[in-house]
């Protein structure tokens, strides 16, 4: 994938209109488990916006709830820009796994949520391509998942979602089982088609380092009950690349959030 080479600094949050809404959303499994406590959160068009927290702090659940995998036990999610009545959003998720079926090719899993939408597989055929060309594996669309490596995968679970041309994009930690090397290519993969093409991304992570790379926001939150503590943007040009990753701006920004993530575990263990 080509790299870009103008350099993008985005409006402030605010100022675009929001394409996802949280309001006062909570969760509680039948078990008791409270995952979440009144979150609000907004996602405005064309942010880069990482959820991070420790483990059971409702990240996952949050994402879930906004594909309507899973409801909220109160609250609600509005999509400001949809007509009141829409049933299906313009979204895709990519899953910490890529879920792929190991009995079929490397077209036919990119196909499937199209075929599943009742495209043919000829009518289709062109955008699926296009998916896998955006994630450079065009040339191992006859390849079987067997035949690839964990982060070839990967790309085309991103290829996947990538093929419905969805507006919002939600990933829930897709690179965390990978070693740091291919983690780092995917990195910088994932900023060049967002910044080719305009989306709105969700990105759930454990990593600070990973969060300040990627992301224009960072919503930083605690657990027990899951709920959000901090609020940060990040202020800092794209393209981002090895320089970036080796400043002072960037390790600065790193100090600050791993602060804050520290203050959020904290807020969790005193309730």
């Amino acid at each position: 994938m080509t790299a870009m080479v103008q350099t993008k600094m985005l409006k402030d949050p605010a100022a675009s209109p929001a394409i996802v809404s949280l309001k006062g959303v909570s969760k509680t499994f039948s078990n008791g488990t409270v995952a979440l406590n009144n979150l609000s959160l907004d996602i405005h068009e064309g942010e880069f916006v990482s959820l991070l927290g420790p483990s059971g702090c409702g990240k996952s659940t949050a994402l879930r709830i906004i594909t309507s995998l899973t409801s909220p036990t109160s609250g609600r999610v509005e999509w400001p820009q949809e007509e009141t009545k829409q049933k299906e959003h313009e979204l895709s998720f990519v899953f910490q796994e890529p879920t792929l079926m190991p009995w079929a090719p490397v077209f036919a899993n990119v196909w499937l949520p199209l075929r599943l939408k009742g495209i043919s597989k000829r009518d289709a055929h062109d955008r699926v391509m296009e998916a896998l060309e955006m994630v450079g594996l065009a040339q191992f669309s006859k390849s079987y998942p067997r035949e690839l490596s964990g982060g070839m995968k990967m790309r085309v679970s991103i290829a996947r979602a990538l093929v419905t041309k969805p507006k919002l994009l939600l990933m829930d930690e897709p690179f965390a089982a990978l070693d740091e090397i291919t983690r780092f290519k995917l990195n910088n993969d994932l900023l060049n088609l967002w910044e080719t093409f305009g989306w709105t991304v969700v990105f759930v992570t454990h990593s600070v380092f990973e969060s300040v790379y990627l992301s224009n926001r960072i919503v930083v939150m605690a657990a027990r009950p899951g709920r959000v503590v901090n609020d940060m943007p990040i202020d800092a040009p794209y393209p981002r690349d090895e320089k970036f990753r080796t400043s002072p701006v960037y390790s600065g920004f790193c100090r600050e959030v791993s602060e804050a993530l520290h203050a959020a575990m904290d807020a969790g263990d005193h309730l």
